[in-house]
């Protein structure tokens, strides 16, 4: 095999829209179709690799459309570039694009997908496989009404699902309702909280003091509070003696370092789409190295993006706890092959990259090189 054979030739984008089976409702906002983008990279020798772009405005600022337009004008970097550097290019796509995490993700993804179908391994092989085997995830559940809380959490539960991450944030004695409701109705189910940063120190703390009156199992507290009120969450996690997980005060290394300075989580939670992909990998070192707990999560995204997560779990090990849950949220699932669930469980793939194929990719007309 030549060195040439490594070189990215070609990179289409395929914009799609992904209805949701429920309206995704969190504390700063909701989406009720993920517009996301498909990434189609092919090296010289034929070889393609897939990846997602999964913008969520209200966490990153991103759209689709900026997306897009950011992407687009990163491909000129990569075209000619082999493969194999795809670290120096990681940092180089960083640089010029650091407002820009999921078009960056998108890119990542296909290039390392292409390059490891092209040496014939697993992506998840490129981090050591050090933890190769199915995995629990939990299953979310946005913010509605009591009964429609009750009633998804049952549908999920019938499927074998016991980690219920809850999204809260707007009011807290009704988030204390919902999440009272299935202790009660759902045997022996633990809860992730999101807030996504809708809550003061007051609230947050009179939310973990009512959930321990029912006796409630809060496995950890994420995001309770604005992203940078670092010394807020460091109080809460001492004074509270619940695990706080860090998710929008974690976009970028830098701020994992702040909250690492300020020991304001116990988690951190990495979502490859909030900080790119090559960056989201190097924060999941430096949080192990930190003594954090890492967990894995995604905004609204399919098997694409979702797989790459679950590959980064797969080969770095030590994640804790899984998020990686939204494709079973959409109404269809556009990926054949990969990795596959199995109720709660991510069962892994063993064939080279991701091991999928996306039959309905389109390019678009303007990306047609």
């Amino acid at each position: 095999m030549s060195a040439s054979s490594f070189t990215v030739a070609n990179i289409e984008f395929c914009p799609l829209d992904l209805p949701i089976t429920d309206p995704f409702v969190v504390a700063t906002g909701q989406l009720q179709v993920a517009k996301n983008v498909f990434v189609r990279l092919t090296l010289h020798d034929g070889t393609t690799g897939y990846g997602e772009i999964a913008p969520f405005p209200a966490i990153t600022g991103e759209d689709r459309e900026n997306s897009l337009k950011n992407a687009r004008s990163l491909r000129e970097h990569l075209l000619g570039q082999s493969a194999l550097q795809y670290q120096r290019l990681g940092h180089e796509l960083t640089e010029r694009a650091p407002d820009a995490p999921a078009a960056r993700c998108g890119l990542e993804t296909a290039l390392l997908d292409a390059l490891t179908r092209t040496l014939c391994v697993p992506l998840w092989a490129l981090w050591g496989g050090a933890d190769v085997r199915a995995r629990e995830t939990d299953i979310t559940i946005p913010i509605a009404s009591p009964e429609r809380t009750l009633e998804l959490a049952r549908q999920w539960y019938k499927r074998g699902f016991r980690l219920f991450k809850m999204k809260v944030g707007h009011d807290v004695d009704e988030d204390l309702r919902r999440i009272d409701t299935l202790h009660r109705h759902c045997a022996g189910v633990a809860f992730v909280i999101d807030a996504n940063q809708g809550y003061t120190r007051e609230e947050a703390a009179a939310f973990i003091q009512g959930v321990n009156r029912f006796g409630g199992n809060l496995l950890l507290l994420e995001q309770p509070l604005a992203k940078h009120d670092l010394e807020g969450h460091a109080g809460l996690k001492r004074d509270c003696h619940v695990p706080i997980a860090a998710d929008e005060s974690a976009q970028s290394l830098r701020d994992l370092q702040a909250v690492i300075r300020h020991r304001a989580a116990d988690y951190v939670n990495i979502k490859i789409t909030k900080s790119g992909l090559l960056d989201g990998a190097l924060m999941a070192t430096a949080a192990k190295a930190a003594g954090l707990q890492v967990m894995l999560g995604g905004m609204v995204e399919t098997r694409v993006a979702m797989g790459c997560s679950y590959g980064l779990a797969l080969g770095i090990g030590g994640c804790s706890v899984l998020d990686l849950d939204t494709p079973l949220l959409l109404e269809t699932d556009p990926v054949t092959g990969g990795y596959a669930y199995e109720g709660p469980l991510l069962l892994p793939w063993h064939g080279p990259g991701l091991d999928f194929d996306i039959p309905s990719f389109q390019a678009a007309t303007s990306d047609r090189l």
